[in-house]
């Protein structure tokens, strides 16, 4: 039994060891973790259990035969976070660049395939080549078995994805499919064809960085929700990210003790300048409403004209959806409203109650809009808010013109309560642009045409650039104090705590994709 014992401990040795110290060193001279201390940071002290350890490749072909390492390039298995449990894969760099083989991959699935049985998060550490050319199609196969889960547990567990070194070709669908991407800067890219084919099919000259980087996607393309500055980071950032998120959809977001005491915050009552047209920063507002130092921020850098993040109010997980009148005045576009739409759509699937706070002056105009779709993108928008079921509370804070009037969270399209400061104007459009419309005759026959345009500007903002009209109609619930705001929200959402919405039987709507 000794000698048994033995080999045991040998092969455990060696799986530990990964491609070989020599590799490992070279992963630590990138300064990138090695996939097992990435699984040992990320999980509660001893608490990780590894499944698949002793699993090898079968593969002969090309002297493969000849390479064989116990793991075959990935660690998978489950264990706690901050108390509570998940499963995870890790992609070791070490072994074969963390290519990925017929396997490989099996063991991934077997994992996914429990932690939707279970309703535990998934959690992926990609860092990897891509197919092991070596397998040829058994390889390609084995990555859309991993898609094909992806798809299934998708609205039933959270999925998170950390890209912590290359991710290329194939391997791009897999993090896309989750509901949260997160890379590392300066050592993780991901793209879907590399710098190299680029330069034979287009001509264009661009390093791996610059093509799919942890910059380029937070801030061009919106694949990358979180960017961290090491690989320490990126693991503090999906334990912080989780304690907003439930177990899945059959469980809602977990509740941190909180005691209602003197929740006025006289600060927003200064917030919104005198000027209309001057900017304020929104992330004051979400400041001085929510949980103290509760805002994490998704998306931070691409679309910054709405911001989209979790937080807590009287303790409990939420999701924020807010125009930025710092960026483009916190209009609409094609990017923001994809952006607020995803977001929203991942609140709606796993329980988590949604904040709306509106300063919109509309859609941004120009022909680089429209060919680019704002129709349908705004579309996304409008849907996802209309068919979430969870508690939806809007503030109106100040603009709240046109078509996006509806589509933030307006009582229209189902928001449960509506507050609106007192510098909230609701209308159309904005007093200048509809003055020009309805009194254009009266302008262009007085003397002084400026003066007369000022004076019928100053008509229709007294009689509608106020939130008074929409609350007559019960659009508005309350008009409040902006000091008030948080301990109105307190009220709501936990008045809105066990709400339940029936939904018409069909197999899915068909969003405008």
């Amino acid at each position: 039994m000794k000698n048994k014992i033995k080999t045991l401990q040998n092969k455990i040795a060696l799986a530990h060891l990964g491609g070989g110290q020599n590799r490992i060193e070279k992963q630590h001279e990138k300064k990138k973790l090695t996939a097992r201390e990435r699984v040992e940071y990320l999980m509660d002290e001893g608490s990780f259990e590894e499944i698949g350890m002793l699993v090898t490749h079968r593969t002969t072909d090309f002297g493969m035969e000849k390479e064989v390492y116990l793991g075959d390039g990935v660690i998978t298995g489950y264990g706690t976070i901050n108390g509570r449990m998940v499963y995870v894969f890790a992609q070791d760099f070490t072994v074969f660049g963390g290519a990925l083989s017929e396997t490989h991959a099996e063991k991934i699935c077997k994992v996914m395939d429990m932690a939707l049985k279970t309703g535990t998060p998934m959690i992926g550490l990609n860092d990897s080549g891509g197919a092991r050319i070596q397998e040829g199609v058994r390889s390609l196969g084995a990555y859309a078995d991993i898609f094909f889960r992806n798809v299934k547990a998708s609205g039933i567990i959270p999925q998170i994805s950390a890209i912590m070194g290359p991710c290329a070709g194939g391997a791009v669908y897999s993090p896309a499919m989750t509901d949260f991407t997160m890379m590392v800067e300066n050592t993780s890219y991901m793209f879907v064809t590399g710098p190299n084919v680029v330069k034979t099919v287009t001509n264009e000259t661009v390093t791996s960085e610059e093509l799919g980087g942890a910059s380029t996607h937070s801030t061009k393309s919106g694949v990358a929700h979180i960017t961290s500055a090491n690989d320490v980071e990126c693991l503090e950032d999906i334990k912080k990210l989780l304690s907003y998120l439930p177990q899945s959809n059959n469980e809602t977001t977990p509740k941190v003790p909180f005691e209602l005491g003197d929740e006025i915050r006289e600060q927003l009552n200064g917030i919104i300048p005198e000027n209309a047209n001057k900017p304020y920063d929104m992330h004051d507002v979400i400041k001085g409403i929510i949980d103290e130092d509760s805002f994490y921020e998704v998306h931070k850098n691409f679309a910054e004209n709405i911001l989209v993040g979790f937080a807590r109010i009287g303790g409990r997980s939420i999701g924020i959806v807010a125009n930025q009148p710092m960026f483009l005045a916190g209009v609409l576009d094609v990017n923001s409203s994809v952006k607020a739409a995803r977001f929203t759509r991942f609140c709606d699937c796993f329980n988590i109650p949604l904040l709306v706070l509106v300063d919109v002056p509309g859609f941004l105009p120009g022909t680089d809009q429209e060919w680019n779709g704002i129709i349908v993108h705004g579309a996304k928008l409008l849907y996802a808010l209309s068919e979430a079921t969870v508690p939806r509370v809007t503030v109106i804070t100040r603009k709240a013109y046109g078509g996006a009037y509806d589509v933030m969270n307006s009582k229209h399209i189902g928001a449960d309560m509506n507050f609106a400061w007192p510098s909230a104007e609701i209308a159309v459009m904005g007093a200048k642009g509809a003055s020009e419309i309805i009194f254009k005759k009266e302008i262009a026959a007085a003397e002084d045409s400026a003066a007369k345009l000022l004076e019928k500007e100053a008509e229709y903002a007294e009689k509608f650039a106020n939130p008074y009209r929409a609350a007559e109609r019960g659009f508005i619930d309350e008009v409040i104090l902006p000091q008030d705001t948080r301990r109105k929200l307190i009220k709501a959402f936990s008045m809105l705590e066990n709400k339940v919405s029936e939904l018409p039987k069909r197999k899915h709507g068909n969003i405008p994709l």
